[in-house]
């Protein structure tokens, strides 16, 4: 199967800009959805974005909307989040996934978790 190295994750002020990274090796990539989850200190997992197969089509999560940016290079076998106008909200531990059963962007949104596979994630800290 897939397997996903997220980087790009750091310490960043309020305002700033940041793009995470998430490599994929092995498996299938160009036919296989990707997205992005973000887990805080003492709060669930959420939601952030996801992108189909080609990249044409993609998905926020409410806190992501008009600040993120998801892309993907299919010949790179990688994907990135741009994340602009950060918050210290924002702070939060980054997992990329890729889908195990489909190519759009709901087969991220709408799958379980042991329907995805996970990146190991990154640190990202904003501070105010």
């Amino acid at each position: 199967q897939v397997r996903l190295i997220e980087s790009g994750g750091g310490l960043v002020q309020t305002g700033d800009s940041l793009t995470l990274s998430c490599a994929a090796s092995g498996g299938s990539f160009s036919n296989t959805a990707m997205g992005w989850f973000r887990q805080a200190p003492g709060k669930e997992r959420e939601f952030v974005a996801a992108i189909n197969w080609s990249g044409h089509s993609t998905y926020y999560g409410d806190s992501a909307k008009g600040r993120f940016t998801c892309s993907r290079d299919n010949g790179k076998r990688t994907m990135a989040l741009t994340m602009n106008m950060l918050k210290p909200e924002d702070t939060a531990v980054y997992y990329c996934v890729a889908s195990r059963t489909g190519q759009m962007f709901s087969d991220i949104v709408q799958a379980p978790p042991e329907n995805l596979v996970w990146g190991q994630g990154i640190q990202v800290t904003v501070s105010s």
